[in-house]
Protein backbone atom coordinates (compact mmCIF):
# COMPACT_ATOMS: atom_id res chain seq x y z
CA UNK A 1 0.00 0.00 0.00
CA UNK A 2 1.70 3.11 -1.21
CA UNK A 3 -0.79 5.76 -0.05
CA UNK A 4 0.11 7.93 2.97
CA UNK A 5 -0.73 6.06 6.16
CA UNK A 6 -3.02 7.53 8.80
CA UNK A 7 -4.29 5.97 12.01
CA UNK A 8 -8.02 5.43 11.35
CA UNK A 9 -10.54 6.97 13.71
CA UNK A 10 -13.57 5.26 12.18
CA UNK A 11 -14.46 2.27 10.01
CA UNK A 12 -14.84 4.56 7.01
CA UNK A 13 -11.19 5.64 7.31
CA UNK A 14 -9.83 2.12 7.91
CA UNK A 15 -8.18 0.07 5.17
CA UNK A 16 -10.62 -2.53 3.77
CA UNK A 17 -7.92 -5.20 3.82
CA UNK A 18 -7.18 -4.79 7.52
CA UNK A 19 -8.82 -8.08 8.57
CA UNK A 20 -6.92 -10.08 5.95
CA UNK A 21 -3.73 -8.34 7.03
CA UNK A 22 -4.55 -9.24 10.64
CA UNK A 23 -4.80 -12.90 9.62
CA UNK A 24 -1.24 -12.74 8.25
CA UNK A 25 -0.02 -11.12 11.45
CA UNK A 26 -1.76 -13.79 13.52
CA UNK A 27 -0.30 -16.54 11.32
CA UNK A 28 3.23 -15.36 12.08
CA UNK A 29 2.42 -14.90 15.77
CA UNK A 30 0.91 -18.39 15.80
CA UNK A 31 4.10 -19.82 14.30
CA UNK A 32 6.15 -18.19 17.04
CA UNK A 33 3.81 -19.32 19.86
CA UNK A 34 3.39 -22.87 18.65
CA UNK A 35 7.16 -23.29 18.49
CA UNK A 36 7.36 -22.86 22.27
CA UNK A 37 4.69 -25.44 23.09
CA UNK A 38 5.95 -27.95 20.51
CA UNK A 39 9.45 -27.91 21.99
CA UNK A 40 8.18 -28.93 25.43
CA UNK A 41 7.02 -32.37 24.29
CA UNK A 42 10.28 -32.87 22.34
CA UNK A 43 12.64 -32.36 25.28
CA UNK A 44 12.90 -36.05 26.29
CA UNK A 45 13.60 -36.98 22.65
CA UNK A 46 16.33 -34.34 22.48
CA UNK A 47 17.90 -35.66 25.69
CA UNK A 48 18.01 -39.14 24.22
CA UNK A 49 19.19 -38.15 20.73
CA UNK A 50 22.02 -35.87 21.87
CA UNK A 51 22.74 -37.63 25.18
CA UNK A 52 22.13 -34.26 26.81
CA UNK A 53 21.84 -33.38 30.50
CA UNK A 54 19.18 -31.29 32.23
CA UNK A 55 21.15 -28.04 31.93
CA UNK A 56 21.57 -28.40 28.17
CA UNK A 57 17.86 -29.14 27.84
CA UNK A 58 17.05 -26.03 29.86
CA UNK A 59 19.14 -23.97 27.45
CA UNK A 60 17.12 -25.21 24.48
CA UNK A 61 14.23 -23.30 26.04
CA UNK A 62 16.19 -20.55 27.78
CA UNK A 63 18.30 -19.56 24.74
CA UNK A 64 15.12 -18.79 22.84
CA UNK A 65 13.49 -16.92 25.74
CA UNK A 66 16.62 -14.92 26.58
CA UNK A 67 17.27 -13.80 23.01
CA UNK A 68 13.57 -13.05 22.61
CA UNK A 69 13.46 -10.90 25.76
CA UNK A 70 16.69 -9.08 24.90
CA UNK A 71 15.47 -8.16 21.44
CA UNK A 72 11.89 -7.12 22.08
CA UNK A 73 12.56 -3.59 23.34
CA UNK A 74 15.26 -2.50 20.88
CA UNK A 75 13.55 -4.09 17.89
CA UNK A 76 10.19 -2.72 19.00
CA UNK A 77 11.73 0.75 19.00
CA UNK A 78 13.53 0.07 15.68
CA UNK A 79 10.16 -0.73 14.16
CA UNK A 80 8.94 2.68 15.31
CA UNK A 81 11.95 4.24 13.56
CA UNK A 82 12.25 2.41 10.22
CA UNK A 83 8.70 1.08 9.79
CA UNK A 84 6.93 -1.79 11.50
CA UNK A 85 5.88 -3.69 8.39
CA UNK A 86 9.46 -3.83 7.12
CA UNK A 87 10.72 -5.13 10.48
CA UNK A 88 7.89 -7.66 10.63
CA UNK A 89 8.77 -9.16 7.25
CA UNK A 90 12.47 -9.31 8.14
CA UNK A 91 11.64 -11.04 11.41
CA UNK A 92 9.41 -13.67 9.79
CA UNK A 93 12.04 -14.43 7.13
CA UNK A 94 14.80 -14.79 9.74
CA UNK A 95 12.55 -16.94 11.96
CA UNK A 96 11.92 -19.27 9.02
CA UNK A 97 15.67 -19.56 8.36
CA UNK A 98 16.40 -20.20 12.05
CA UNK A 99 13.72 -22.91 12.13
CA UNK A 100 15.47 -24.67 9.25
CA UNK A 101 18.78 -24.47 11.15
CA UNK A 102 17.11 -25.96 14.25
CA UNK A 103 15.68 -28.82 12.20
CA UNK A 104 19.08 -29.60 10.66
CA UNK A 105 21.05 -29.30 13.94
CA UNK A 106 23.84 -31.94 14.15
CA UNK A 107 24.63 -31.24 17.83
CA UNK A 108 23.16 -29.75 20.98
CA UNK A 109 25.42 -26.67 20.74
CA UNK A 110 24.20 -26.06 17.18
CA UNK A 111 20.58 -26.42 18.29
CA UNK A 112 21.01 -24.03 21.22
CA UNK A 113 22.64 -21.45 18.91
CA UNK A 114 19.87 -21.84 16.33
CA UNK A 115 17.26 -21.48 19.06
CA UNK A 116 18.90 -18.21 20.14
CA UNK A 117 18.70 -16.98 16.54
CA UNK A 118 15.08 -18.08 16.43
CA UNK A 119 14.36 -16.10 19.60
CA UNK A 120 16.07 -13.03 18.15
CA UNK A 121 13.99 -13.33 14.98
CA UNK A 122 10.85 -13.67 17.09
CA UNK A 123 11.85 -10.47 18.88
CA UNK A 124 12.14 -8.66 15.55
CA UNK A 125 8.72 -9.89 14.43
CA UNK A 126 6.53 -9.97 17.52
CA UNK A 127 6.38 -6.34 18.74
CA UNK A 128 5.49 -5.25 15.23
CA UNK A 129 2.43 -7.52 15.25
CA UNK A 130 0.68 -5.76 18.14
CA UNK A 131 1.94 -2.34 17.04
CA UNK A 132 0.62 -2.73 13.47
CA UNK A 133 -2.74 -3.96 14.77
CA UNK A 134 -2.94 -1.03 17.20
CA UNK A 135 -2.55 1.61 14.46
CA UNK A 136 -4.49 -0.24 11.72
CA UNK A 137 -7.88 -0.64 13.38
CA UNK A 138 -10.29 2.13 14.44
CA UNK A 139 -11.15 2.38 18.15
CA UNK A 140 -14.46 0.51 17.85
CA UNK A 141 -12.74 -2.55 16.30
CA UNK A 142 -9.65 -2.77 18.49
CA UNK A 143 -11.33 -4.87 21.18
CA UNK A 144 -12.41 -7.48 18.63
CA UNK A 145 -9.01 -7.44 16.91
CA UNK A 146 -7.07 -7.87 20.16
CA UNK A 147 -9.37 -10.70 21.28
CA UNK A 148 -8.21 -12.63 18.22
CA UNK A 149 -4.67 -12.55 19.59
CA UNK A 150 -5.97 -14.46 22.60
CA UNK A 151 -7.69 -16.89 20.25
CA UNK A 152 -4.45 -17.37 18.30
CA UNK A 153 -2.53 -17.99 21.52
CA UNK A 154 -5.16 -20.48 22.62
CA UNK A 155 -5.06 -22.35 19.32
CA UNK A 156 -1.26 -22.47 19.46
CA UNK A 157 -1.36 -23.77 23.02
CA UNK A 158 -3.93 -26.45 22.11
CA UNK A 159 -2.41 -27.61 18.84
CA UNK A 160 1.28 -27.29 19.81
CA UNK A 161 1.59 -30.29 22.15
CA UNK A 162 -0.70 -32.44 19.98
CA UNK A 163 1.08 -31.52 16.73
CA UNK A 164 4.44 -32.04 18.41
CA UNK A 165 3.38 -35.46 19.65
CA UNK A 166 2.09 -36.44 16.20
CA UNK A 167 5.23 -35.25 14.41
CA UNK A 168 7.60 -36.96 16.83
CA UNK A 169 5.52 -40.13 17.13
CA UNK A 170 5.16 -40.39 13.36
CA UNK A 171 8.95 -40.28 12.93
CA UNK A 172 8.48 -39.00 9.37
CA UNK A 173 11.33 -40.00 7.07
CA UNK A 174 13.21 -41.15 10.17
CA UNK A 175 13.68 -37.51 11.26
CA UNK A 176 12.41 -38.09 14.84
CA UNK A 177 11.97 -34.63 16.48
CA UNK A 178 13.26 -32.52 13.58
CA UNK A 179 9.88 -31.95 11.82
CA UNK A 180 8.69 -29.85 14.79
CA UNK A 181 11.04 -27.13 13.51
CA UNK A 182 10.93 -27.87 9.78
CA UNK A 183 7.12 -27.44 9.74
CA UNK A 184 7.69 -23.70 10.23
CA UNK A 185 9.34 -23.33 6.82
CA UNK A 186 6.22 -23.43 4.57
CA UNK A 187 4.23 -21.38 7.12
CA UNK A 188 6.95 -18.73 7.27
CA UNK A 189 7.28 -18.48 3.50
CA UNK A 190 3.50 -18.08 3.15
CA UNK A 191 3.47 -15.35 5.82
CA UNK A 192 6.27 -13.38 4.12
CA UNK A 193 4.64 -13.53 0.67
CA UNK A 194 1.15 -12.67 1.94
CA UNK A 195 2.50 -9.97 4.26
CA UNK A 196 4.36 -8.26 1.44
CA UNK A 197 1.12 -7.70 -0.47
CA UNK A 198 -1.47 -7.30 2.28
CA UNK A 199 -0.07 -5.58 5.37
CA UNK A 200 -0.25 -1.75 5.38
CA UNK A 201 3.12 -0.02 5.10
CA UNK A 202 3.06 1.83 8.40
CA UNK A 203 5.61 4.65 8.15
CA UNK A 204 8.63 4.99 10.39
CA UNK A 205 9.80 8.01 12.30
CA UNK A 206 13.26 8.75 10.84
CA UNK A 207 13.80 11.55 13.33
CA UNK A 208 13.77 9.02 16.17
CA UNK A 209 16.97 7.26 17.25
CA UNK A 210 17.64 4.12 19.23
CA UNK A 211 19.12 4.29 22.73
CA UNK A 212 22.18 2.03 22.69
CA UNK A 213 23.17 2.65 26.32
CA UNK A 214 19.63 1.72 27.31
CA UNK A 215 19.86 -1.43 25.19
CA UNK A 216 23.12 -2.41 26.93
CA UNK A 217 21.68 -1.84 30.42
CA UNK A 218 18.53 -3.79 29.56
CA UNK A 219 20.66 -6.65 28.17
CA UNK A 220 22.83 -6.78 31.31
CA UNK A 221 19.75 -6.80 33.54
CA UNK A 222 18.12 -9.62 31.55
CA UNK A 223 21.19 -11.87 31.21
CA UNK A 224 22.22 -11.34 34.84
CA UNK A 225 18.76 -12.53 35.91
CA UNK A 226 18.18 -15.44 33.51
CA UNK A 227 21.67 -17.01 33.57
CA UNK A 228 21.76 -17.82 37.30
CA UNK A 229 18.16 -19.05 37.17
CA UNK A 230 19.17 -21.62 34.54
CA UNK A 231 22.63 -22.57 35.83
CA UNK A 232 22.34 -21.88 39.57
CA UNK A 233 20.84 -25.19 40.63
CA UNK A 234 23.43 -27.26 38.77
CA UNK A 235 26.22 -25.49 40.67
CA UNK A 236 24.50 -25.69 44.06
CA UNK A 237 23.40 -22.03 44.10
CA UNK A 238 26.84 -20.51 44.64
CA UNK A 239 27.39 -16.93 45.78
CA UNK A 240 27.98 -15.68 42.21
CA UNK A 241 24.42 -16.70 41.26
CA UNK A 242 22.95 -14.38 43.87
CA UNK A 243 25.54 -11.76 42.93
CA UNK A 244 24.30 -11.80 39.34
CA UNK A 245 20.71 -11.35 40.51
CA UNK A 246 21.88 -8.31 42.49
CA UNK A 247 23.66 -7.01 39.36
CA UNK A 248 20.36 -7.40 37.50
CA UNK A 249 18.55 -5.24 40.05
CA UNK A 250 21.27 -2.58 39.90
CA UNK A 251 21.23 -2.59 36.07
CA UNK A 252 17.43 -2.23 36.12
CA UNK A 253 17.68 0.80 38.42
CA UNK A 254 20.37 2.32 36.20
CA UNK A 255 18.17 1.70 33.18
CA UNK A 256 15.31 3.66 34.75
CA UNK A 257 17.63 6.51 35.78
CA UNK A 258 19.17 6.60 32.30
CA UNK A 259 15.76 6.75 30.65
CA UNK A 260 14.80 9.63 32.96
CA UNK A 261 18.02 11.45 32.07
CA UNK A 262 17.35 10.95 28.36
CA UNK A 263 13.82 12.28 28.79
CA UNK A 264 15.07 15.38 30.63
CA UNK A 265 17.55 16.14 27.82
CA UNK A 266 14.94 15.33 25.13
CA UNK A 267 17.15 12.52 23.81
CA UNK A 268 15.94 9.21 22.30
CA UNK A 269 14.88 6.59 24.85
CA UNK A 270 14.62 2.83 24.51
CA UNK A 271 11.44 2.86 26.58
CA UNK A 272 9.92 6.31 26.96
CA UNK A 273 10.15 7.55 30.51
CA UNK A 274 6.54 8.67 30.17
CA UNK A 275 5.68 4.94 30.07
CA UNK A 276 8.03 4.04 32.93
CA UNK A 277 6.41 6.75 35.05
CA UNK A 278 2.88 5.79 33.99
CA UNK A 279 1.28 3.91 36.95
CA UNK A 280 -1.28 2.11 34.78
CA UNK A 281 1.37 0.90 32.36
CA UNK A 282 3.70 -0.23 35.19
CA UNK A 283 0.85 -2.05 36.94
CA UNK A 284 0.04 -3.77 33.65
CA UNK A 285 3.67 -4.90 33.28
CA UNK A 286 3.65 -6.27 36.83
CA UNK A 287 0.37 -8.15 36.40
CA UNK A 288 1.51 -9.53 33.03
CA UNK A 289 4.75 -10.76 34.59
CA UNK A 290 2.88 -12.47 37.44
CA UNK A 291 0.40 -14.16 35.11
CA UNK A 292 3.11 -15.40 32.73
CA UNK A 293 5.79 -16.40 35.26
CA UNK A 294 4.83 -19.93 36.21
CA UNK A 295 2.89 -21.36 33.28
CA UNK A 296 5.72 -22.14 30.77
CA UNK A 297 7.94 -23.62 33.49
CA UNK A 298 5.05 -25.74 34.75
CA UNK A 299 4.53 -27.35 31.35
CA UNK A 300 8.23 -28.08 30.88
CA UNK A 301 8.18 -29.96 34.19
CA UNK A 302 4.90 -31.73 33.36
CA UNK A 303 6.18 -32.92 29.97
CA UNK A 304 9.40 -34.28 31.45
CA UNK A 305 7.53 -35.88 34.36
CA UNK A 306 4.96 -37.61 32.16
CA UNK A 307 7.42 -38.89 29.55
CA UNK A 308 10.59 -39.58 31.53
CA UNK A 309 8.87 -40.37 34.83
CA UNK A 310 5.75 -42.29 33.79
CA UNK A 311 6.61 -43.51 30.28
CA UNK A 312 4.07 -41.47 28.33
CA UNK A 313 4.64 -41.04 24.60
CA UNK A 314 5.06 -37.46 23.29
CA UNK A 315 1.49 -37.61 21.93
CA UNK A 316 0.07 -38.90 25.23
CA UNK A 317 1.94 -36.17 27.09
CA UNK A 318 0.64 -33.51 24.71
CA UNK A 319 -2.94 -34.76 25.02
CA UNK A 320 -2.69 -34.83 28.84
CA UNK A 321 -1.67 -31.14 28.87
CA UNK A 322 -4.36 -30.16 26.35
CA UNK A 323 -7.22 -29.38 28.82
CA UNK A 324 -5.35 -26.28 29.96
CA UNK A 325 -5.14 -25.01 26.40
CA UNK A 326 -8.78 -25.90 25.75
CA UNK A 327 -9.73 -23.73 28.72
CA UNK A 328 -7.76 -20.77 27.33
CA UNK A 329 -9.21 -21.29 23.85
CA UNK A 330 -12.81 -21.60 25.06
CA UNK A 331 -12.57 -18.35 26.99
CA UNK A 332 -10.91 -16.59 24.04
CA UNK A 333 -13.83 -17.56 21.79
CA UNK A 334 -16.42 -16.17 24.20
CA UNK A 335 -14.78 -13.28 26.04
CA UNK A 336 -14.22 -11.09 22.97
CA UNK A 337 -17.91 -10.19 23.01
CA UNK A 338 -17.36 -8.26 26.23
CA UNK A 339 -14.94 -5.88 24.50
CA UNK A 340 -13.46 -3.57 27.12
CA UNK A 341 -16.17 -4.13 29.73
CA UNK A 342 -15.46 -5.55 33.19
CA UNK A 343 -11.68 -5.60 32.66
CA UNK A 344 -10.82 -5.36 36.37
CA UNK A 345 -13.42 -7.95 37.35
CA UNK A 346 -12.20 -10.34 34.64
CA UNK A 347 -8.64 -10.00 35.88
CA UNK A 348 -9.61 -10.74 39.50
CA UNK A 349 -11.80 -13.74 38.63
CA UNK A 350 -9.18 -15.13 36.24
CA UNK A 351 -6.39 -14.85 38.80
CA UNK A 352 -8.51 -16.60 41.44
CA UNK A 353 -9.38 -19.50 39.11
CA UNK A 354 -5.75 -19.84 38.04
CA UNK A 355 -4.58 -20.06 41.66
CA UNK A 356 -7.22 -22.66 42.55
CA UNK A 357 -6.51 -24.74 39.43
CA UNK A 358 -2.73 -24.86 39.87
CA UNK A 359 -3.06 -25.45 43.62
CA UNK A 360 -5.39 -28.38 42.89
CA UNK A 361 -2.91 -29.76 40.31
CA UNK A 362 -0.04 -29.44 42.79
CA UNK A 363 -2.06 -31.36 45.41
CA UNK A 364 -2.70 -34.21 42.93
CA UNK A 365 0.94 -34.44 41.80
CA UNK A 366 2.18 -34.37 45.41
CA UNK A 367 0.16 -37.52 46.12
CA UNK A 368 1.20 -39.52 43.02
CA UNK A 369 2.70 -42.97 43.40
CA UNK A 370 4.19 -45.19 40.68
CA UNK A 371 1.52 -44.36 38.10
CA UNK A 372 -0.72 -41.53 37.02
CA UNK A 373 -4.19 -41.48 35.48
CA UNK A 374 -4.25 -38.60 33.02
CA UNK A 375 -7.97 -38.11 33.67
CA UNK A 376 -7.25 -36.94 37.22
CA UNK A 377 -5.19 -34.05 35.79
CA UNK A 378 -7.97 -32.88 33.45
CA UNK A 379 -10.20 -30.86 35.87
CA UNK A 380 -7.44 -28.74 37.48
CA UNK A 381 -5.72 -28.09 34.14
CA UNK A 382 -9.03 -27.07 32.53
CA UNK A 383 -9.87 -24.77 35.45
CA UNK A 384 -6.42 -23.14 35.38
CA UNK A 385 -6.68 -22.62 31.62
CA UNK A 386 -10.06 -20.93 31.99
CA UNK A 387 -8.55 -18.68 34.65
CA UNK A 388 -5.60 -17.68 32.49
CA UNK A 389 -7.89 -17.03 29.51
CA UNK A 390 -10.23 -14.79 31.52
CA UNK A 391 -7.40 -12.84 33.13
CA UNK A 392 -5.26 -12.42 30.03
CA UNK A 393 -8.12 -11.56 27.68
CA UNK A 394 -8.35 -7.90 28.56
CA UNK A 395 -4.88 -7.38 29.98
CA UNK A 396 -3.12 -6.33 26.77
CA UNK A 397 -5.99 -3.98 25.88
CA UNK A 398 -5.73 -2.31 29.27
CA UNK A 399 -1.95 -1.91 29.22
CA UNK A 400 -1.61 -0.67 25.65
CA UNK A 401 -4.54 1.73 25.88
CA UNK A 402 -2.26 4.21 27.67
CA UNK A 403 0.46 3.99 24.99
CA UNK A 404 0.43 6.67 22.25
CA UNK A 405 0.59 5.42 18.65
CA UNK A 406 4.08 6.89 18.19
CA UNK A 407 5.44 4.53 20.90
CA UNK A 408 3.32 1.50 20.06
CA UNK A 409 6.32 -0.63 19.09
CA UNK A 410 8.36 0.12 22.22
CA UNK A 411 5.30 -0.15 24.46
CA UNK A 412 4.21 -3.53 23.11
CA UNK A 413 7.84 -4.73 23.03
CA UNK A 414 8.28 -3.92 26.71
CA UNK A 415 4.97 -5.60 27.56
CA UNK A 416 6.00 -8.81 25.78
CA UNK A 417 9.55 -8.67 27.20
CA UNK A 418 8.10 -8.75 30.71
CA UNK A 419 5.69 -11.48 29.68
Amino acid sequence: MSQPFQVPQSKAEADPRRWVALFVLLLASFMNLIDVTIVNVALPSLMRDFNAGPNEIEWVVAAFVLAFALGLLPFGRLGDIVGRTRMFLIGVALFTLASALCGLAPSMDWLIGARALQGLAGAIMTPQVLAIAQVTFPPEEKGQAFSLFGLSAGLAAVSGPILGGLLIGGDFFGLDWRPIFLVNIPVGIAAVVAGWFLIPRTPGNPGMRNDFVGIALFAVASVALVFPLVEGRAYGWPLWAFGLVAVSLVATALFVLWQRHRAQTDAPQLLNYSLISNPNYLLGLLVTTIFASGIPAMFIVLSLMLQSGFGFTPLESGLTNTPFSVGVLTVSLLIGRLGQRYLKERLMVGAALLVVGIGWLDFIIFGLGDSVDHWTLLPPLLLAGIGLGIGFSGLFQTVLSSVPARDAGAGSGALQAFQ
